[in-house]
């Protein structure tokens, strides 16, 4: 026994992607004077030219490049907009009413509407007309997408029919995206420098336009990739007028964050454990003007550890003379939440440098948060490059004691060196 076989359906659907041209190379085809295309009777290809309605300079076309118009479906990219053109036809004699036409995109992990939903079907299709729709979507997701087409109608004899169509593409990575933090501690305020690496992984080149570090609610960003003029009027970049990544071809970028201050205070928040940076914001456009956007998940650091107390160096001298005494300034910040009775203790080590005054001073009372200034006095007797280190402070509350020490280094020299 046969199979029944499937009715044959009045509409037809064609789906084809919306994409820019590409450009193609030819090889030119070259000849010798004494050949006969350029031989000395007067070059065959400029003197037919004119008879045929040809414009001159015809034997240089295929020199440089030209435009092809796709061919295939072609590459899409993460944050590309995909553009696709849905037509519904009428192949047969007979009208055609109640069409319906829904476009569905399914990727991995969710399933989307781009058109039809909830809209008025179409009362009829007359014989040879069509139902033309074009369709937009941002890509969001790696891997494999299916458009799922489908299409309702009703027969003039009024039954009911409904087929889908599904067509399959891939959507790959544009942008290898690494990035790296450095901590550095200012002589003021603590400074986060993030590096971002970024790589052209595709086969084409591409325009940066945008690179931007969107940063959270607890830091301030500066953009280190800009040279300021003198007169202020116009920027360059430090890559210079070209924004081209070729593929495979890797561009660096700087940035500097500083923690914003305490409410009601000058002095930067101390930020402790992981910490959330910010997005990193991403737009280019490819060699046919397509524009592209990618913004990447929270970029995350963890902040240096400093204990309940951490110390700074606000104010340090260069290079001193030997046996000369020197000042420095110093910045005791509290990371804790309670309050601390600070005692200073001086301990001199074999490092060239000896601390000059009181040891064991009570530096009084520290809030949470809170931090105080304090002045010391060194004396160096030994040349060359010394650290600084030897300074305990004692929370009389709790009995702890943080150790701080090569907290800066300093250059000695003998003033008879330097005559000499």
């Amino acid at each position: 026994m046969e199979a029944p076989r499937e009715k044959e359906h009045l509409l037809s659907l064609k789906v084809m992607r919306l994409t820019k041209s590409s450009f193609i190379t030819t090889n030119p085809v070259l000849f010798e004077a004494r050949d006969l295309a350029g031989g000395p009777s007067g070059s065959m290809v400029r003197d037919i030219s004119p008879h045929l309605g040809l414009p001159a300079g015809l034997e240089h076309f295929g020199v440089g490049e030209l435009l092809m118009l796709p061919q295939n479906f072609g590459s899409i990219y993460l944050g590309e907009t995909f553009s696709s053109y849905v037509s519904v036809h009428n192949d047969s004699s007979h009208v055609v009413k109640e069409i319906q036409l829904k476009t569905d995109l399914q990727t991995s992990s969710q399933r989307l509407t781009l058109s039809g939903s909830g809209t008025t079907p179409h009362s009829e299709l007359s014989p040879a007309q069509c139902i033309d729709e074009v369709i937009h979507h941002e890509v969001k997701e790696l891997g494999t997408h299916i458009l799922v087409c489908a299409v309702s109608y009703t027969t003039p004899s009024g039954e009911n029919m409904y087929f889908r169509k599904f067509f399959k593409f891939q959507v790959l990575k544009p942008l290898d995206v690494k990035t790296k933090f450095y901590n550095a501690e200012d002589y003021v305020s603590d400074e986060v420098y993030l590096e971002a690496q970024i790589q052209n992984i595709t086969q084409s080149p591409m325009v940066m336009e945008r690179v931007l570090l969107e940063p959270t609610a607890e830091y301030t960003v500066k953009e280190l990739n800009v040279i300021e003029p003198d007169n202020k009027s116009s920027s360059e970049t430090t890559f210079g007028s070209f924004s081209y990544l070729n593929p495979l071809d890797t561009r660096q970028y700087l940035y500097c964050l500083k923690a914003k201050p305490l409410p009601g205070s000058d002095k930067p928040a101390v930020i402790k454990g992981v910490s959330n940076i910010g997005k990193l914001d991403i737009v280019w456009k490819t060699s046919m003007g397509e524009r592209g956007r990618l913004q990447t998940s929270q970029l995350q650091r963890m902040a240096p550890g400093y204990g309940d107390v951490k110390l700074n160096v606000t104010g340090v001298p260069d290079s001193i003379t030997i046996e000369k005494p020197f000042q420095i300034q110093c910045r005791i910040t509290s990371c804790c939440e309670r309050t601390m009775d600070l005692k200073l203790v001086l301990n001199n080590t074999e490092n060239g440098l000896m601390w000059l005054g009181v040891s064991g001073r009570q530096l009084g009372k520290l809030g949470p948060g809170g931090s105080m200034d304090i002045e010391l006095t060194l004396l160096a007797t030994i040349p060359g490059l010394q650290s600084v280190s030897g300074l305990r402070l004692t929370d009389t509350y709790l009995k702890r004691t943080y150790e701080h020490d090569d907290v800066a280094q300093i250059f000695v020299y003998s003033e008879q060196l330097v005559g000499a």
